[in-house]
């Protein structure tokens, strides 16, 4: 799996020898969700690792813990005397229609009127049960309900299974594409302006972060550790209560109104000054807010612009929101979970490996668009998806019956010495999975509330 990783960002395959592997065990699921996660990440810390050999001409060696792995796949963070927000809305889950099952994802307050309104329930009954849910649900088909609901802005997915996904034009758009669609263009001497320290090989960076759950800031938070500047931008409305206290560490935030005249002006000169912009923002919003990929060329000819998309890059749902667990539904990973295993309900892998290990190929493709730019100066153009990791998933990793060795139990000796003073309260934080020789990763940031910062360099 790493190899295929490395061939999709153009990596030297030599890179290979240059990682190894401690740890056993791995996450219960029919696909190989654990090597899934040593892959990606060993992919983003090779990256860092091929960037240090451009300064001491020899890549030095890169450890990938499994156990370590599969556990910030989950969660890194361990509350000491507060809790994390409950992870889904009331009424987010799988539902029984009349010919399957649908998710409904329902977190977010726009998307849960959506799809209560597509259910004709009201947004504001105080007495609404997800029993009383299920039972309007379960008279309707799936097909009908998913578009329904996605045509009033809501975000909802069928249960298919891999063949029926495969058979979809949408199944077929995602694996005509590469697994990272890159384009390099010439800028004459832009290069990166800053000078490398073994240390900390990405200090001086400016990242631009425009992306929320989960793919887009697990990959900026990577880039942190290494010394990264990250900014990260979130609409005036925004929240992400469940999985801020893990995504926003070592970043500062802010937000913008970019629909406003003084909000563009402002993205403006951030962006002009950005080595890097990550963004998730569907693939033709940023192009309608006057922010598209030629506008973005001529503000900053250098820029490393990286940006991710649900369900790809073309086909019919090019433009659909998307999230990991929806994915997981259209794309067969649930029925195959169901079905293999023997459940009564959709079973999708045990963590949001989609994400998370998107988030590591958006870093990995980061740092080899700011090595390009160290040898031969010029800007990059990244493009991923959720859908297309996960025809990654599928097709080097194909659903069958496994003989799992669980990860050990989780130890208070994984942490950090230190405790990390979040915005909710102290935290333990889980040591980094990756390490790179004569190189530590580290925040210097403690995880924050969103927008509570100025939106400035």
């Amino acid at each position: 799996m790493l190899k295929e990783i490395l061939s999709a960002l153009a990596q030297p395959p030599e890179l290979l020898t240059h990682v190894s592997t401690v740890g056993e065990g791995e996450l219960p699921s029919v696909y190989a969700v654990t090597d899934l996660a040593v892959a990606s990440i060993s992919a983003a810390a090779l990256s860092v690792a091929n960037l240090i050999a451009q300064r001491q001409d020899s890549v030095p060696a890169v450890q990938v813990d499994r156990v370590s792995a599969s556990r910030w796949f989950a969660r890194s963070l361990q509350p000491i005397g507060w809790e994390l927000p409950p992870t889904w809305d009331s009424v987010a889950g799988d539902y029984q229609t009349r010919d399957g099952w649908i998710k409904l994802h329902t977190n977010a307050p726009h998307h849960r009127a959506a799809a209560l309104c597509a259910l004709d329930l009201s947004a504001t009954d105080t007495g609404l049960t997800r029993q009383r849910v299920a039972q309007v649900v379960h008279t309707l088909k799936a097909s009908e309900l998913e578009q329904e609901i996605i045509s009033q802005g809501g975000c909802a997915a069928e249960m298919r299974s891999t063949e029926a996904w495969q058979a979809h034009p949408q199944g077929q758009a995602v694996l005509s594409e590469p697994l990272l669609a890159i384009r390099d263009y010439e800028a004459g001497s832009v290069r990166a302006n800053w000078s490398l320290q073994l240390e900390r090989p990405l200090q001086g960076i400016r990242v631009l972060d425009l992306t929320r759950i989960l793919a887009g800031p697990v990959a900026t938070r990577f880039l942190a550790s290494y010394g990264a500047e990250v900014l990260r931008i979130d609409p005036l409305d925004w929240d992400e209560p469940v999985v801020a206290p893990e995504v926003t560490l070592g970043k500062r935030r802010a937000r913008l109104d970019l629909r406003s005249a003084a909000g563009k002006k402002t993205f403006e000169i951030l962006l002009r000054h950005a080595d890097v912009l990550v963004h998730g923002y569907r693939s033709d919003a940023l192009e309608k807010l006057g922010f598209g990929e030629y506008r973005r060329r001529e503000l900053n000819p250098g820029l490393v612009d990286v940006s991710l998309d649900a369900y790809g890059w073309t086909g019919p749902w090019h433009t659909r929101r998307g999230f990991d667990s929806l994915v997981q539904m259209s794309s067969g990973i649930a029925e195959a979970g169901m079905r293999i295993l023997g459940k009564s309900a959709p079973t999708p892998l045990p963590v949001q490996a989609l994400d998370h290990a998107t988030g590591y190929l958006l870093a990995a493709a980061v740092v080899r668009g700011l090595e390009r730019r160290v040898s031969q100066g010029g800007g990059s153009v990244v493009r991923a998806s959720l859908a297309r990791t996960a025809a990654m998933l599928n097709q080097l990793s194909p659903p069958r019956h496994r003989q799992i060795e669980p990860l050990r139990e989780e130890l208070l000796s994984d942490y950090a010495k230190t405790i990390e003073s979040t915005a909710w309260g102290p935290a333990y934080r889980l040591r980094p999975p990756y390490s790179i020789k004569n190189t530590r990763a580290y925040w210097e940031l403690s995880a924050g509330r969103l927008g509570d910062g100025v939106a400035a360099w």
